[in-house]
């Protein structure tokens, strides 16, 4: 056994303690081996095939009960995946800076996978069927590593109980927004080790009042993107007072809005500046070239439904993207970072989500994170959190081991199928089809008013 094998076998031993069972073990490092290997279907059934060429059936079935059945618990197994891989990369790397907040989605055909619905799917830029899963990572500019990770339910799903009986979903599973359930899952994610006390999130999380609030009563501060039709009370306009007491009744204590002293949203604030407030940023150097864009940053104050307040809510960022090039503002952000936090401090952090985008390429093109067959709910977190165990060895490979290390540092070479394997819905044995016949015919002289014999295109394969 190689020092690399030697590690991965420490690796395993450390993560299952976490299982519950010592009968886990052996299907947790088949699992994770077979996610390793450079093949290009990670489902359970090439999987079994790839790892027991000679007992396919038996270690497939063994594979599909530990994902699909088994009870361990997901939540235990990404606690020690997520503390071995910051212990040992921490003093090369650094330690986590932020929490990312992000979503993912997995395209689907049919209605019976878990979560399954017509919605928003970021892998292909629009809406589809799909299932979408939300997650939380621990991140830096070296590395990233997620700590936790849930389907989001629709609410059709989450009200249809035939369908939630057949994917096995939890009862205490009820339909709750993807701003919800990224705040569930920091607040479960932070019992088990203190987190970073920042966090990142697109525009999808940052438009929601309540989330922004809610990480506030946390203790985080964040730096979340919004929309330009957010409201904003700029530096030196404010709310109207209450209205004064007449005397009898209740004293006013509400603030006001009138026609003329209104807040602005963030477009038009941007649009109002002036352009010596805009400069260039460089946040990090890129493949061929650095990062960089234009960037103005301000003091604002959130007027969402402020009328319903007696005090106006606290200062914070606004920061805002305006490449050369364009012809309007392309983002925005908001921030309680402190007052005194450099422009440049706000651009590196809020352009730190990056990370996240290298964890889903990586977990989905490398690891397999959306080839997953199954339907159940149990099923579909234990294969993500599976991935992410074998992402975590990968991680402490790179940044952590002897010497730089391949991409899939198990196996040099790709083990060879059964002769007689044939994946489950495939034909035994292929019927003959009628195939295009791709010889060219000879180019000919013929006279015009000859008639054309007639030519056979295609023609049965024997």
């Amino acid at each position: 056994m190689d020092a690399r094998a030697k590690r991965f076998e420490e690796y395993v031993s450390l993560i299952a303690g976490e299982l519950g069972h010592a009968d886990r073990v052996q299907p947790f490092r088949g699992y994770c081996t077979g996610l390793l290997l450079p093949v290009v279907r990670k489902s359970v059934e090439p999987m079994a095939a790839y790892l027991a060429p000679h007992r396919v059936r038996s270690e497939h079935q063994r594979l599909h009960h530990f994902v699909a059945d088994a009870p361990w618990p997901d939540e235990a197994v990404l606690g020690a995946v997520r503390s071995h891989v910051v212990g040992r990369v921490a003093h090369r790397a650094g330690v986590p800076e932020v929490l990312i907040i992000d979503d993912t989605g997995f395209p689907k055909q049919g209605v019976h996978s878990v979560g399954v619905a017509r919605q928003y799917c970021g892998q292909l830029g629009k809406q589809d069927n799909c299932q979408v899963a939300v997650s939380v990572s621990l991140a830096n500019e070296q590395y990233s590593v997620p700590a936790a990770y849930q389907l989001y339910l629709p609410a059709d799903w989450a009200q249809d109980q035939a369908r939630r009986r057949k994917a096995k979903v939890p009862q205490d599973i009820a339909f709750a927004t993807k701003p919800a359930i990224a705040l569930q899952l920091i607040e479960q994610a932070g019992k088990v080790a203190p987190l970073p006390g920042v966090v990142v999130a697109d525009a999808g999380y940052g438009v929601d009042t309540a989330f922004r609030d809610r990480l506030t009563e946390l203790g985080f501060t964040y730096v979340v993107g919004i929309t330009g039709a957010v409201s904003l009370w700029p530096g030196g306009r404010t709310p109207l007072p209450p209205k004064p007491w007449a005397g009898h009744g209740r004293r006013p204590t509400l603030l006001r809005r009138d026609a003329q002293h209104k807040p602005l949203s963030a477009k038009a604030l941007a649009l109002e500046l002036p352009a010596r407030r805009f400069r260039t940023v460089m946040w990090r150097e890129g493949t061929n070239a650095p990062l960089s864009s234009r960037f103005a940053a301000l003091r604002v104050r959130c007027a969402h439904r402020d009328y319903w307040h007696a005090e106006q809510r606290p200062e914070q960022w606004l920061l805002i993207e305006w490449p050369a090039a364009e012809p309007e503002p392309t983002k925005y952000f908001l921030s309680t970072l402190p007052a005194d936090t450099t422009m440049r401090e706000l651009v590196r952090v809020a352009k730190l989500r990056w990370r996240i985008e290298r964890d889903y390429q990586e977990l989905k093109q490398e690891l397999g994170l959306g080839h997953f067959e199954g339907r159940s709910w149990r099923g579909f977190h234990h294969h993500a959190t599976l991935c992410i165990a074998s992402y975590g060895f990968l991680l402490t490979e790179r940044l952590a081991g002897p010497k730089k290390t391949l991409r899939h540092p198990l196996l040099g070479e790709i083990p060879a199928l059964p002769g007689d394997f044939r994946p489950r819905g495939s034909p035994a044995q292929a019927a003959p089809r009628t195939g295009l016949h791709q010889n060219p015919a000879p180019r000919t002289r013929r006279r015009i008013d000859r008639a054309a014999r007639a030519m056979p295109v295609l023609r049965t394969k024997q």
